[in-house]
């Protein structure tokens, strides 16, 4: 199976990170300034990942799927059903200062509860993490997707989420939290909270497949047997069309990506962490007529969210951030939020990180609040995508580029792709 990712494995993943509703199908979403309240509850759950075995007890995010619309405002009513403090981090979402974990909004006690919202101005893909606090604690948390739909009509005829989470389970059947000894423990993977998924579709159905991995240490690949997927955002962001290479997306720990695909044959859905290929799933073609004589044709480029086509460098700030190191960084459950920013920006201005890599395995840079561009090796340029998520090799220095455009403080994480290194953060702030 491995030969199905050609040469994939640890370190290639993290090169290759770097690296329709036609007419009356889907609605097409309207720009709406409204808001919409949704309830969730973080409360213990099982699990079931050994086949014939009992299930196994995790922590889960309850509560309905969120799917809104740019343009509205998600305001969210969050319960602590759990044994342990909670905080809660949305991922991809841009400018939202007032609602920024651990400045803004304190950890959550066990059995409290809190309201806040989310300002949505972009369409895109994006997480409701809860493991920001989950080193070391009883259980593993699962997360929960959060999906912002498009003001304009999407050629596709199918949206589905696809989430992958990592478990590391011990021979006694519980599962360990990140941040503890994975001695002795096996991983496993599911898609929506199943060790094996399978979706139906008809022979020329357009699906938008949107990817999100929601391991909390793991970068993986993922790759649909057979069949052109063709990469449309990354980390909520619309990229300039292209095919995955070999077919494979490879996602950070938090990343994400939407792919179109047009269904051809039945085929595997397989997951590569590193290590290993394996099958964690199956795209099996419907026995009903095709959908459609043939194929559609390539889809255009999503509808820009407005971020700017241009950075100026030149006149960017520039800020050096040490990685897998310790030092000035804290873990999330000892961060105070009167310490000294990793940097401040002048709201307006371009900004460049170089982040260095000091630890001996590969390090995942979070930024919240903005997203940003990958830089070419001379700064003379940048990678034609988007990202809020990056991981980087050991030793390596990486340059990225954002617009400091949202005013307050907002957080920065590492963390490094071990199952039992900690989790750490720093803050920036934008005036």
């Amino acid at each position: 199976m491995a030969s199905l990712f050609p040469m994939l494995d640890r370190r290639t993943l993290l090169v290759g990170l770097g690296a329709a509703a036609v007419a009356t199908g889907l609605p097409a979403a309207t720009w709406a300034q409204g808001r919409r309240s949704f309830a969730m509850s973080a409360k213990p759950e099982s699990l079931m990942l050994r086949p014939g075995g009992a299930g196994t007890p995790i922590w889960s995010l309850v509560g309905d799927d969120v799917r809104m619309s740019r343009g509205e405002t998600f305001e969210l009513t969050l319960s602590n059903d759990l044994p342990a403090p909670l905080a809660l981090c949305c991922r991809g979402i841009d400018g939202a200062a007032a609602a920024e974990p651990l400045l803004t909004r304190a950890p959550l006690a066990s059995g409290a509860k809190e309201s806040f919202q989310l300002p949505l101005r972009h369409a895109g893909t994006f997480l409701c993490d809860s493991g920001l606090l989950g080193d070391g604690q009883p259980r593993p948390l699962r997360a929960k997707p959060l999906v912002v739909l498009e003001s304009e009509r999407i050629a596709v005829d199918r949206d589905d989420v696809l989430l992958l989470e990592e478990w590391r389970l011990r021979p006694d059947g519980t599962a360990a939290a990140p941040g503890t000894d994975a001695k002795d423990t096996t991983p496993v993977y599911t898609v929506n909270g199943r060790t094996s998924f399978e979706l139906s579709a008809r022979a020329n159905e357009r699906l938008r497949l949107r990817f999100i991995n929601a391991s909390q240490r793991t970068v993986l690949a993922v790759k649909l047997e057979s069949h052109e997927v063709r990469v449309m955002a990354i980390d909520g962001q619309p990229a300039e069309p292209f095919p995955a290479r070999n077919g494979a997306l490879v996602l950070a720990p938090g990343g994400r990506a939407d792919a179109f695909v047009d269904v051809a044959a039945t085929a595997s859905i397989l997951l590569h962490d590193g290590k290993e290929a394996r099958s964690i799933g199956r795209l099996t073609l419907s026995s009903e007529p095709p959908l459609r004589p043939g194929p559609l044709p390539p889809a255009p480029p999503l509808a820009s969210n407005g971020l700017p086509a241009q950075l100026d460098l030149k006149t960017a700030q520039r800020f050096e951030l040490a990685l897998g190191t310790p030092a000035d960084w804290a873990r999330p459950a000892d961060f105070a939020a009167s310490s000294p920013p990793a940097f401040r920006a002048k709201a307006g201005r371009a900004v460049v990180l170089a982040l260095t890599n000091r630890a001996a395995i590969a390090t995942v840079f979070h930024l919240h609040g903005h997203h940003f561009r990958l830089l070419d090796r001379l700064d003379d340029g940048w990678k034609p995508f988007w990202l809020d998520t990056l991981a980087i090799e050991p030793g390596q220095t990486q340059r990225v580029a954002f617009l400091a455009e949202h005013a307050g403080r907002f957080l920065i994480e590492q963390v490094p792709t071990d199952w039992a290194s900690p989790r750490f953060v720093r803050w920036y702030s934008v005036e």
